[in-house]
């Protein structure tokens, strides 16, 4: 019954007929005809003798044609499997996502996205009585929607700005948020280029539009995110540069190619903890009173399809069961603010990831002039 499950319309017809009413709104001349044989014949017998004949009548079967989701308890079928599909970037967004690391025990991926989903799955082997274990899929950021959508993914996380208004993200779901302040920011080497800025946000009165101080600059961003999304609404494509990672971006700059890169625009906690710990050459650039120069506000959530009700509430649940115990915020202390090595937490908690469906790991790609809008 797969069919009525899609289209309600269908639902109600067999529902009729079960019961044996016929259709008697407008349709005396199918109802008067067949109200005594439907008792002996299956509904669905029924349902495929009926349909030629409901256009003969008149009656535009119109709804066949739509398309509903199928009304499926997510929950259920993630309990009979007893499998959870899950996406994750395989370009780092560090502390939310580390490189794979590769131990003794096979390949791992951590961070405290990866902690998350250790959290939600862990819940889901409460909730089905049976161990739930985690299918990761390591992929390309900018494909985890379109797998997302291909019903390929149960959900993915990889520090993904929440309500990112773009026609691309349309279709989607949202959790609860599970960290907050990740707007935009900036980052910048030369010293030059940083002295512009600086001088800008002093003139600056306030009324001044972000991307305004930017102006004249060649700013690269990673493909597909909300930097690339918030660069092509906003800024001149002419001065952008779409790069397929940000260890791409580096490798830009590092290198010297042309155009120079001038600063690179991304989640504002990612190219912190950057400049922080790996990439010290760089400069996070900041307002006058030291604040972060940030050119959006966002909220990280996990993303799910838009028909995943029941699971957007469990998982909503288990944010705030994280929230309410304090977990969550310890989980945002010890990765953002204390001193580890990563491999070492990969290869004592990260989460095991399957080597043949991920794509080229250190083919960190490179970066090209961003299209014309």
């Amino acid at each position: 019954m797969a069919v009525s499950n899609r289209v309600p319309v269908l639902s109600r017809l067999l529902r009729t007929i079960r019961e044996g009413a016929g259709m008697t709104h407008g349709r005396p001349c199918l109802t008067a005809f067949f109200r005594h044989k439907w008792r002996p014949v299956s509904p669905v017998a029924a349902l495929l003798f009926l349909l030629p004949l409901m256009q003969g009548c008149g009656l535009l079967f119109d709804a066949v044609q739509q398309i509903y989701p199928v009304t499926t308890n997510e929950l259920d079928r993630i309990c009979r499997r007893q499998q959870v599909q899950v996406g994750m970037a395989v370009e780092p967004f560090r502390p939310f996502v580390f490189p794979a690391v590769w131990t003794d025990e096979g390949a791992r991926v951590t961070g405290l996205d990866a902690e998350l989903v250790r959290a939600v799955s862990d819940a889901l082997t409460l909730h089905c009585g049976a161990p739930v274990v985690p299918a990761l899929h390591l992929i390309r950021f900018r494909d985890l929607f379109l797998l997302l959508n291909e019903g390929q993914l149960d959900f993915f996380v990889s520090a993904v700005a929440a309500g990112t208004p773009s026609p691309g993200r349309a279709g989607f779901a949202y959790s609860t948020p599970y960290f907050s302040q990740g707007g935009l920011g900036t980052i910048a080497t030369r010293p030059g280029v940083i002295e512009q800025i600086q001088r800008r946000l002093k003139t600056d009165e306030g009324g001044t539009a972000r991307e305004r101080l930017l102006e004249g600059l060649t700013i690269a961003v990673q493909d597909n995110t909300s930097a690339h999304l918030y660069a092509e609404a906003r800024m001149n494509a002419a001065r952008v540069l779409v790069c397929d990672s940000l260890p791409a971006a580096f490798e830009h700059a590092a290198a010297g190619l042309s155009p120079p890169i001038d600063v690179i625009l991304g989640a504002h906690p990612v190219l912190e903890f950057m400049v922080k710990t790996t990439r010290r050459d760089w400069r996070l650039l900041e307002r006058d009173d030291h604040t972060p120069l940030r050119f959006t506000q966002a909220d990280y959530a996990v993303v799910m399809a838009e028909e995943s009700y029941t699971l957007r509430w469990f998982i909503n649940d288990v944010i705030f069961q994280l929230h309410e115990s304090g977990r969550l915020e310890q989980m945002r202390r010890r990765w953002i603010e204390d001193a580890y090595a990563y491999p070492r937490r990969a290869s004592t908690e990260g989460l095991p990831f399957d080597v043949q469906k991920m794509p080229a790991h250190y083919a960190q790609g490179t970066c090209r002039a961003a299209s014309p809008h």
